[in-house]
């Protein structure tokens, strides 16, 4: 059930007849020697922790370790309670959810990786969001977790997730395919159509670069995570729409790693560049704990 590229996902897909969580999740049984309810128990942790990293800010919010956010996701909750979220249900939990697991990593909490801390948010902004406004299940939210998997599992294996190699499209730009792609087969999508909405994803945040300031995985982090779950549930759509993408997810893949590649070392998280070093940036940098 193994698998190198996007292309011989979706033929393993096409010989099984299953969707690409399946795929994955037979991946996992096999070249683990795994049994499937082992396997499954082990994503079932996975969901219970990114839904606690997803949540408990909005009650409790939490001050990062460098000062630098903190109440964000209790404040848009906020907005969104008093009817004034202009980005609809979905979107408009998605970001509650993606800006709230963000203020739970950086005050060192227990958040999932996907595929890194910096972008953690997206996934889970995205699934939740999606379960609370159509009342999907948890199993069927399994199944999503399984599909972001082998769409993170490619890009690592054929390009980087990597802020410091790739800038930060490999971090929320792969997030981002990986929720796109998810979204995608939970709303009842095809496996092509699950990797056109995560080609479409990295197209569209092609070049993004990686500039934290002060070196702390902060801000613009938390922001990007926000616009992060934006360009996923816009991709998925396109996608779901009969939308086709011309470039396949693999091409796209070896360009955007390409382009991080080329990308300056300034705007590869070593905060020499970009946001990092704006002078209100640099001043509030004097105030970091």
């Amino acid at each position: 059930m193994d698998f190198k590229s996007a292309k011989e996902l979706l033929a393993l897909c096409q010989q099984e007849q299953c969707p690409i969580s399946e795929i994955m999740r037979r991946r996992e049984c096999v070249l683990g020697e795994t049994a499937r309810d082992t396997v499954d128990h082990r994503m079932e942790r996975v969901l219970e922790i990114m839904r606690d990293s997803a949540t408990q800010p909005i009650k409790h919010p939490t001050q990062s370790m460098g000062g630098l956010i903190g109440g964000e996701a209790k404040k848009v909750s906020a907005h969104a309670s008093r009817g004034k979220m202009i980005c609809g249900d979905v979107l408009g939990k998605a970001i509650i959810y993606a800006i709230a697991v963000l203020e739970v990593n950086a005050s060192m909490g227990l958040i999932v990786a996907a595929p890194t801390a910096g972008s953690a948010g997206v996934v889970p902004g995205v699934l939740l969001a999606l379960q609370d406004c159509y009342k999907i299940s948890d199993n069927r939210l399994l199944d999503a977790l399984f599909n972001t998997g082998a769409v993170g599992y490619l890009a690592m294996r054929n390009a980087t997730v990597a802020g410091a190699v790739g800038g930060c499209q490999a971090e929320i730009g792969v997030a981002a395919a990986m929720a796109a792609s998810a979204a995608t087969e939970l709303m009842g999508g095809t496996p092509e159509q699950c990797l056109d909405a995560a080609s479409t994803v990295l197209m569209n945040m092609l070049g993004l670069v990686c500039d934290p300031v002060g070196g702390l995985v902060e801000y613009p982090c938390q922001n990007r995570n926000a616009s992060g779950v934006a360009n996923a549930l816009v991709a998925a759509e396109l996608s779901l729409s009969g939308v086709r993408q011309l470039i396949p997810f693999d091409e796209m893949l070896e360009t955007m790693y390409t382009v991080g590649r080329r990308i300056p070392i300034e705007l590869r998280e070593t905060a020499l560049g970009g946001c990092a070093i704006t002078p209100s940036a640099c001043e509030r940098c004097g105030q970091c704990h």
